[in-house]
């Protein structure tokens, strides 16, 4: 079965690149117009024939070859976080933030994956090696709450502690 790669690349994670295309299981990109440096990204193989658990990306020059590498693992972007915790699959379980091209019906392998923290890292890398070309999404976070410069109150139920 197929790892709907196509459908991956443009539609799920969205990468903002405008001269770009899916060759088989592999995205191949242009940031830079003008740049004779690409970018290709495939899914990153396991020891086990047809499993995957991550993304491959690698910085490609034609006269040079492959100029940088780096690998991003499902479990270090959280992919799989929400599927593996449903099915009660952890770390170090067969199929733990790993995706399988023998999937059992028609849907896509990473169905359900959260690629959120893959695309800002996709994103980063890129603008390591194609400056400017694309603008970082804001990583995620929960606002800090305003300070005042002073320590916080004590909860209700207990009392301030007393320095001497």
């Amino acid at each position: 079965m197929s790892l709907h790669a196509h459908q991956f690349f443009t539609e799920q994670l969205a990468l903002p690149f405008d001269d770009s295309t899916v060759v088989g299981n592999t995205y191949y990109a242009t940031p830079a117009p003008g740049s004779l440096l690409r970018l290709r990204i495939n899914f990153a193989p396991t020891i086990f024939e047809g499993q995957y658990d991550g993304l491959r990306l690698q910085v490609i020059h034609p006269e040079q070859g492959v100029v940088d590498s780096a690998v991003l693992t499902f479990a270090d972007h959280d992919t799989f976080t929400q599927r593996d915790a449903a099915c009660d699959v952890r770390p170090g379980q067969d199929g733990y933030a790993r995706i399988r091209d023998w999937h059992r019906d028609g849907e896509p392998p990473w169905k359900g994956a959260d690629v959120r923290g893959l695309r800002h890292a996709i994103e980063q890398y890129t603008q390591v090696w194609f400056p400017g070309t694309v603008t970082v999404s804001a990583p995620q976070r929960t606002p800090l709450a305003p300070t005042t410069g002073r320590p916080p109150a004590a909860p209700a139920d207990r009392p301030a502690s007393r320095t001497r």
